[in-house]
C-alpha cells in the first residue's frame, strides 16, 4: 500500500511512534510511504537503514521490515510501472523545518528524472504542482499570503516536462481528479 504523505508514524520520534509502528507491523501488507509534512524525514532519524525494494531503495527500520519510506526523486518498478516518490509540502501550520524538499533534494530529482529522459508512469507525491491546487481545500482563517507555494511552483516545472499517465498526492485531504492529477483522501485504489 502507497500512502501519500502524513502517515503518522514518524510524527513524535518518541514510544507513542514505536507503538504505532509496533501494531503497524502485525499487518499482511508492505506500507510504502512518500513524505510528508507532518512527520520527520526518516534520512533525520538514525535508527533507519537505506535497503533496496522495488528496484530503488528505500528507508527501513530493521524491526519493522513491512513499513518503507520512500526517497525523494528514487524511482520504484511496482507492478511494472515506472513511478517516481518526491514528498514534501509547506505547514501552515508549523512543521518541524524540514518539511519541503530542499535545493539539494530537488536537484536529485531532477537528475533523476533527466536520466529518465523526463519520462515515468506515475508520480507518487505529497503536494501536486500549483496548477491543481484544489483552492476549495485551503484551510479557512490561514491567510494565503503567508503560505510559501515554493514547492508547488517547482512541481509545475517538473509537470511541464515530465512525460507520465497518473499523478498521485495527498497533501490537500481531498478527494479529487483534475485531468492525470488525483488528489487521495481515505481512498484506496489499485494501481492500473
Amino acid at each position: 500500500m502507497i500512502i501519500c504523505g502524513d502517515v503518522g508514524i514518524n510524527l513524535y520520534g518518541n514510544p507513542e511512534d514505536y507503538q504505532l509502528k509496533t501494531e503497524l507491523a502485525k499487518l499482511p501488507i508492505t506500507l510504502l510511504c512518500i513524505y510528508g509534512n507532518h512527520e520527520i524525514r526518516p534520512e533525520n532519524i538514525n535508527t533507519y537503514d537505506e535497503v533496496e525494494r522495488f528496484a530503488g531503495i528505500v528507508y527501513m527500520k530493521p524491526e519493522f521490515p513491512n513499513l518503507l519510506f520512500a526517497r525523494d526523486g528514487e524511482i520504484y518498478e511496482l507492478d511494472e510501472l515506472r513511478c517516481i516518490a518526491i514528498g514534501g509540502a509547506f505547514s501552515v501550520d508549523g512543521g518541524y523545518g524540514d518539511e519541503q524538499p530542499s535545493e539539494e533534494i530537488k536537484r536529485q530529482v531532477e537528475e533523476r528524472l533527466k536520466s529518465e529522459n523526463w519520462k515515468v508512469d506515475i508520480v507518487f507525491s505529497h503536494t501536486c504542482p500549483l496548477k491543481y491546487v484544489p483552492e476549495e481545500a485551503y484551510l479557512p482563517g490561514v491567510e494565503q499570503e503567508y503560505v510559501d507555494k515554493s514547492t508547488e511552483e517547482w512541481l509545475d516545472t517538473i509537470e511541464d516536462k515530465l512525460d507520465y499517465s497518473e499523478w498521485y498526492c495527498g497533501h490537500f485531504h481531498i478527494p479529487k481528479t483534475i485531468a492525470s492529477m488525483r488528489f487521495l483522501h481515505n481512498d484506496i485504489l489499485e494501481l492500473e
